[in-house]
């Protein structure tokens, strides 16, 4: 298990990419409950257990379609599985360092919070837009764009079927 966090921050900080994660179906059901944990651990700080719960699925339900549709379509599905790994090792560990803020943000916005917030979203996009490139064989530039697209889908389907949440904020 160690070697799967040190694989997924290596990709993390740019060292690695999806190619590197071992191409094993166990992979994804050993990580699927990290990343349950880690995300539901962000979520009840400012929701219940079943919305946090219904939030991680549609998440997750929209990363495999983006990028099953994206590796089908640019004639790499077979990069699907070992995509989707990184995809969700590399969001598991930002989740994780995003607890603090989160909770900080919760309990007293401070600006040092919010800095931390943005911070890890850059963080997440480039690291996205990192192993989008590397899956598809594109430049850097390519997969950020990606990413990006990613991110804008992802929050408009979100703040549509959750829009509770979005007007907490």
């Amino acid at each position: 298990m160690y070697q799967l966090i040190v694989l997924f921050f290596e990709i993390a900080i740019l060292r690695k990419g999806p190619q590197d994660v071992p191409p094993s179906p166990w992979l994804l059901k050993l990580l699927l409950p990290a990343y349950v944990t880690v995300n539901v651990l962000v979520l009840l700080l400012n929701g219940d257990l079943s919305t946090a719960l219904l939030q991680i699925t549609v998440d997750f339900l929209l990363t495999v379609g983006f990028s099953w549709p994206l590796l089908h379509f640019a004639g790499k599905p077979a990069r699907f599985r070992q995509t989707l790994c990184a995809l969700i090792g590399t969001d598991t560990l930002i989740s994780f360092f995003a607890i603090p803020a989160v909770a900080s943000l919760s309990s007293q916005a401070t600006d040092l919070a919010y800095i931390a917030m943005l911070v890890l979203m850059v963080w997440h996009w480039l690291v996205s837009g990192h192993i989008f490139r590397h899956a598809l064989d594109k430049p850097l530039f390519f997969g950020l764009g990606l990413a990006l697209l990613y991110i804008l889908i992802s929050s408009q389907v979100m703040a549509l079927l959750f829009p509770v949440l979005s007007t907490q904020n």
